[in-house]
């Protein structure tokens, strides 16, 4: 098993394996699918979705172990590594689901989708690393697309009711960006374990929903086949597929792929029909997009 120290220093060695590389790329394949498999739940509150995608996707999880049973040994953890794990997952879902809640879906989805910059900006404020002015430059066009998004369609006016759903998202990709680079320090931690990131997940959400929502349940096959399919993909094995792309995969290559995730979320909205293709949007997208590759590319030099 490879060290923390070995992994914090070698971005992507000779063995890196090249299936490692392509898993990363699924995550973020599986990652575009879910605003849009959002948006067909219906009505389910938010925690309580979270509760029913979630425990589907340790499902996925727990499945594997039936012939693997050594691997509920890595459940055996230090309380900092579940409090990473399990604050990152349910904090970030739950403020996400809220968010495409309470905004429209492809400008809710774009602002979460500012954590890929938010990780490389705050990756040069780790110890022995510094912040470069192309990272700046890149973030300030991130947030300029969203600045596009939000403002161009009325003036300088938000819609109220949109605001909360809008602070949600902002919020999600700061939590996101967070967990990522808490969990660069648990590099030797198996992917096995976010099974249990997710279990306890699952069961966070579902008391959370009991305290605070009223409980709905979906109406329509297509709504529970909607639910089914969050929980294993982009709320199931997408997690696992990115945590060993991340350990055994080219990081580098998966990164930058990750920067098209919004604009394959939101063509998937447009093909859908949730959203249209008009060119605040596309501004939108290429602000964001040139903001993130600019970014990473400062990474890189």
């Amino acid at each position: 098993m490879t060290s923390h120290s070995d992994t914090e220093h070698q971005v992507a060695p000779p063995s890196r394996k090249p299936f490692a590389t392509v898993a990363g790329f699924g995550a973020i394949g599986l990652w575009s699918s879910l605003a849009l498999l959002t948006t067909l739940t219906g009505k389910i509150p938010p925690f309580q979705l979270a509760a029913m995608t979630f425990l589907v996707g340790s499902l996925v999880g727990f499945s594997t172990w039936a012939v693997r049973p050594h691997a509920i040994g890595t459940l055996i953890q230090p309380w900092p590594v579940w409090l990473v794990g399990v604050g990152g997952l349910y904090g970030y879902h739950a403020l996400y689901f809220a968010a495409l809640q309470l905004a429209p879906p492809a400008e809710a989805g774009l602002v979460n989708y500012l954590w890929p910059l938010l990780i490389v900006i705050g990756s040069g404020l780790l110890p022995g690393q510094h912040v470069r002015l192309s990272s700046i430059i890149g973030g300030l066009l991130g947030f300029a697309g969203v600045a596009v998004l939000i403002f161009a369609r009325d003036g300088l006016s938000v819609d109220p009711q949109a605001v909360p759903g809008y602070l949600c998202a902002m919020a999600a990709a700061v939590t996101w960006a967070a967990y990522s680079l808490l969990s660069s320090r648990f590099g030797d931690v198996p992917t096995d374990a976010v099974t249990g990131f997710c279990f306890v997940t699952a069961v966070l959400a579902g008391l959370s929903h009991l305290v605070f929502e009223t409980t709905v349940w979906p109406q329509q096959a297509s709504e529970w086949l909607a639910i089914i399919g969050l929980g294993i993909g982009p709320v199931g094995a997408a997690f696992y597929l990115w945590d060993y792309g991340m350990k055994a995969g080219d990081i580098r290559a998966i990164g930058f792929a990750s920067y098209a995730t919004p604009v394959m979320s939101t063509l998937l909205l447009v093909f859908a029909g949730k959203a249209e293709l008009g060119w605040v949007l596309a501004l939108s997208c290429g602000l964001i997009a040139g903001g993130a590759m600019l970014a990473r590319l400062s990474k890189q030099n």
